[in-house]
């Protein structure tokens, strides 16, 4: 798959993850019913699928490292930004195949596309101290 498909598959998992926030639906569905409803043609079917079930999956575990990284409550912030740094985080936490500056640049993107004018910089501050407590002592930059 191209990086293209990934990039779309990240994008379309920000909108199912925001559904999913938004609606309660159970997690177990969300993800038949946005491919279902979307199609999502040009997209990374298989890593959007694997994101939307490890991020539901690991919802608890991510939310404490995000905590970590804040200086407000989580509940807090922006749902669409939540969603990004969930998406971020799980990235820089169990695909350590990604590099961080892809993870960082992916999720600066999502948040300048659904977020609030200046929610990238948000973005982009919380996942950087995230980074360090994900991968240690990788350089943000490659």
């Amino acid at each position: 798959m191209t990086a293209g498909s990934r990039h779309m598959a990240r994008r379309s998992v920000v909108q199912a993850l925001y559904q999913w926030e938004l609606t309660g639906q159970l997690s177990a569905g969300i993800e038949d019913s946005f491919l279902d409803d979307w199609g999502l043609k040009g997209v990374d079917q298989e890593y959007f699928k694997q994101l939307v079930r490890g991020i539901l999956n690991y919802t608890a575990e991510l939310d404490r490292v995000l905590e970590q990284c804040l200086d407000r409550d989580l509940a807090s912030v922006d749902p669409i930004e939540r969603t990004v740094l969930r998406i971020g985080t799980y990235e820089l936490q169990f695909r350590p195949e990604i590099p961080v500056r892809v993870v960082l640049n992916e999720a600066i993107e999502l948040a300048r596309v659904f977020g609030a004018e200046e929610g990238y910089r948000f973005v982009n501050g919380v996942l950087d101290r995230c980074q360090e407590l994900c991968r240690g002592s990788e350089l943000p930059v490659a």
